[in-house]
C-alpha cells in the first residue's frame, strides 16, 4: 500500500478549513535612520471560517454589499441629527444663560 502525499486540493481544502495566518514585517532603514515600516498580515481562510472568528467587515463595505450602502446612509442621517440636537443644546443654553442675566437681582449697598 501506497502513501500518496496530498494534493493541492486536499491542501486548499485544510487551508480553507482552519485558516492560514502569514504575519511579517518590512523594514528600509538607510544608514541607521529607519525610513519605512510595511506591516504585512494575511489571512487566508473560507468565508464560514471567517465570520466564525468574528470577522465579517465585507457586510459592512460599502463597495461589496448593498447593506454597506444602508449602514451608511443610516450613518450620515444620524449624524446628521446629532448635529441638530448639538444645536438645540446650544441654543437652548445661551438662551438659558441670557434670561439668568436679566433675572438676577442687583446688588444692594447697606447705609449703615
Amino acid at each position: 500500500m501506497t502513501v500518496r502525499p496530498p494534493g493541492l486540493v486536499d491542501v486548499l481544502d485544510r487551508i480553507l478549513d482552519k485558516g492560514l495566518v502569514i504575519a511579517g514585517d518590512i523594514k528600509i532603514s538607510l544608514a541607521n535612520v529607519e525610513l519605512l515600516t510595511l506591516q504585512i498580515r494575511l489571512l487566508v481562510c473560507s468565508i464560514d471560517k471567517a465570520e466564525q472568528i468574528g470577522l465579517n467587515w465585507w457586510k459592512y463595505d460599502r463597495n461589496l454589499s448593498s447593506s454597506g450602502k444602508t449602514f451608511e446612509i443610516e450613518n450620515n442621517e444620524l449624524r446628521e441629527r446629532v448635529h441638530e440636537l448639538e444645536r438645540e443644546m446650544k441654543a437652548l443654553a445661551a438662551s438659558a444663560t441670557a434670561a439668568g442675566s436679566r433675572t438676577k437681582p442687583k446688588g444692594r449697598k447697606s447705609g449703615k
